[in-house]
């Protein structure tokens, strides 16, 4: 698979660790970069704050994002990625424990790609995590960089 980052954000430390034990045990050998709020993923992705020596240009595969996060929630972290023209179109697979209609229909509606609530048992959460990443890493053909439009993808 390729090496391309995966943006994991979660406060939970446990399930941070889980998704990671889950992530390993499927073979995705992505990078992964953890941001526990929702304001340290918006300074990772965007570049700025901590992160702004990060090279801009690097865009993650895939970001899965939780929705009860501290300082800034998932559903306004998303609203925001999709404001931009740098991330509207960055795959964003909503992982987390709600099963709220409210925040299904509002993380659709604001653009999410996938909606997915974590099993409990862990056996269950790795597969669903294998097939995440087999989907989103290795099947899923991610949108060519800027400029790269004009390129035939077959």
């Amino acid at each position: 698979m390729s090496k391309k980052v995966i943006v994991l954000v979660e406060d939970n430390p446990i399930d941070e660790e889980l998704t990671l034990r889950a992530l390993k045990k499927a073979n995705i050998v992505n990078r992964v970069v953890v941001a526990r709020d929702g304001a340290e993923a918006l300074d990772y992705l965007f570049a700025r704050g901590a992160y702004a020596g990060r090279d801009s240009t690097e865009t993650p595969q895939l970001v899965l994002l939780d929705l009860n996060l501290p300082k800034l929630g998932g559903l306004e972290v998303l609203r925001l990625l999709r404001e931009t023209d740098k991330t509207k179109l960055l795959p964003v697979v909503i992982l987390t424990s709600s099963r709220e209609g409210r925040d299904l229909l509002a993380g659709y509606g604001l653009g999410a790609n996938s909606y997915i609530v974590k099993p409990v048992d862990f056996t269950q959460f790795a597969d669903a995590v294998r097939q995440l990443g087999l989907y989103w890493l290795v099947l899923n053909e991610a949108v060519p960089p800027a400029g790269d439009s004009e390129k035939d993808v077959s």
